[in-house]
């Protein structure tokens, strides 16, 4: 942890100690080449939900969990195209984040405003949840001798500390770290628990085949009444489309795409980044092999299917190796997920109240929403863990509802301001409904997709017959994303008049 904020510092060392304004801290200045693009967002895709999540679910249901390999693959083939699209949009105007291009596109601060305390609200739960993952992790590798509460909070203390200073790029100097101990841990992982356990990967593949058939096929164990029989063919399809298109708008996700260097820097990171997905399946395998070592987990602990193999046939320093790389994978997307809370409100929110704006203050003023969105989520893990754990059921769901407004919105002026907010405001408020009475998948599918289609459906049909917008005077270069491909010095725009 130490050598994680020492590394987090040393990332500003010769960019004025940290200075620099706003631009320089929150998106590393523009300035990310491939390298540190790659591991950054290779960072944001590895949180503890690979090392806990993925394995309980693996142990828990089997093959539904794979359509976390399936999204992001997906994701990361729509970020070839949209990803350089946002950098074009961002650079040409000087933005920094999503609530950023949401105000510009529609010239209205209020609404960049309004989509900050959303994003806000749907990325909470995220940081809550990267703590107690790291929490759980710390108190498992050092089987107990570090207590919950305080590995809560040196997950907080350890990200805080780095993040105010440096930013994006002290997260891309430690996502190096991470990455190296997440491949070579992982890839450990791999050859051993399948040979120690079982001889290698022929006996565990018949034992899954022979005795737990249910794991290996959609919709997974525990189909029928009372189980998650909806987890099927359906639910995945939809699951998959939805989170594709939501990942590539993430305010995280973005916060990468505008630290690059160019845009080639986001095409090459599209096409490697696919790759990193495989180490996904290692957690996935070995939570079903966990099935026939450590048998009878349930509820929560089923996400430490995979830290059971670990802490019972490893020595304390080859725990303790894993254990740093699965902290690790929660402090780097913990510091993205409060370093863009603290831009969005920086720049969005704090910005309209008069003598905030621009300048070292509006830095300031963001860096200071770090500590407290940080110790919010930290406060609400020690007193009510189950307030923000509740809202996360719909966080994914909710933020995929904004696909509209920015995506479509910036290939296309027709979509107006009413459109937008109108559709915005049927699709989160059908999510929340849907998943907070239960009916969450709708008929097998997910219902984030069913309510992003609704509130497509009402931001078309708003715009299109709904109040004209007040023409602004600005031309489609000025409101329009566009692919800067080199083309003779042309970069021809995207869309056209609506």
């Amino acid at each position: 942890m130490v050598a994680t904020v020492a590394l987090g510092l040393l990332a500003v060392r010769g960019r004025g100690g940290g200075g620099g304004g706003l631009a320089e801290w929150s998106v590393g200045g523009r300035s990310l080449g491939t390298v540190f693009i790659w591991v950054l967002m290779a960072g944001e895709g590895y949180t503890s939900f690979s090392y806990l999540g993925a394995a309980g679910w693996g142990y828990s249901y089997g093959a539904p969990v794979m359509y976390v390999i399936a999204y992001m693959t997906c994701g990361y083939a729509l970020g070839y195209v949209v990803g350089p699209l946002l950098w074009d949009y961002a650079r040409r105007h000087g933005l920094v984040g999503i609530t950023d291009m949401v105000a510009h596109r529609y010239g209205r601060p209020w609404l960049g405003a309004a989509v900050a305390v959303l994003a806000t609200v749907f990325l909470l739960p995220y940081i809550q949840l990267q703590i107690t993952g790291m929490g759980v992790v710390v108190s498992t590798v050092t089987y107990g001798a570090v207590p919950l509460g305080w590995a809560y909070f040196v997950a907080f203390a350890v990200t805080t500390g780095f993040v105010v200073v440096s930013g994006l790029r002290g997260s891309a100097w430690v996502s190096v770290l991470k990455d190296v101990l997440v491949i070579g841990t992982l890839a450990f992982l791999a050859v051993y628990v399948p040979l120690h356990y079982f001889g290698g990967y022929g006996e565990l593949f018949d034992r899954l085949v022979t005795e737990r058939p249910q794991w290996l096929t959609l919709p997974g164990h525990g189909a029928g009444p009372g189980g998650r029989g909806e987890l099927g063919t359906a639910w995945f399809a939809s699951t998959t489309v939805l989170n594709a298109l939501t990942v590539v708008i993430f305010p995280t996700t973005v916060a990468g795409y505008l630290g690059a260097r160019d845009a080639d820097a986001l095409r090459r990171n599209a096409v490697l980044l696919p790759a990193y997905n495989v180490l996904l399946l290692v957690p996935m395998l070995l939570g079903m092999a966990a099935l026939f070592v450590v048998p009878g987990l349930a509820g929560a602990d089923t996400n430490l299917a995979l830290f059971e193999l670990v802490v019972d046939s490893l020595p304390a320093w080859a725990v303790g190796l894993v254990g740093v790389a699965a902290a690790l994978s929660s402090i780097v997307p913990m510091a993205v997920f409060m370093l863009v809370i603290g831009t969005m409100w920086g720049r969005s929110v704090l910005s309209l109240v008069p003598g905030w704006g621009g300048g070292e203050r509006q830095k300031r003023a963001s860096q200071t929403v770090v500590v407290l969105a940080g110790t919010v989520a930290l406060v609400m893990t020690y007193v009510a863990p189950n307030t923000l754990v509740r809202l996360s059921l719909v966080s994914y769901e909710g933020m995929a509802q904004l696909v509209p407004m920015l995506l479509l919105g910036l290939v296309w002026r027709g979509l107006t301001t009413a459109g937008a907010v109108s559709g915005l405001v049927v699709g989160v408020g059908l999510v929340c409904a849907l998943v907070f009475t239960g009916n969450d998948p709708v008929r097998g599918v997910n219902a984030g997709a069913v309510a992003l289609v609704v509130n497509l459906a009402v931001a078309l049909a708003v715009s299109r017959f709904g109040p004209e917008e007040t023409a602004d005077g600005r031309p489609d270069e000025e409101v329009l994303a566009r692919d800067p491909l080199p083309k003779a010095g042309a970069v021809p725009v995207v869309g056209g008049a609506g």
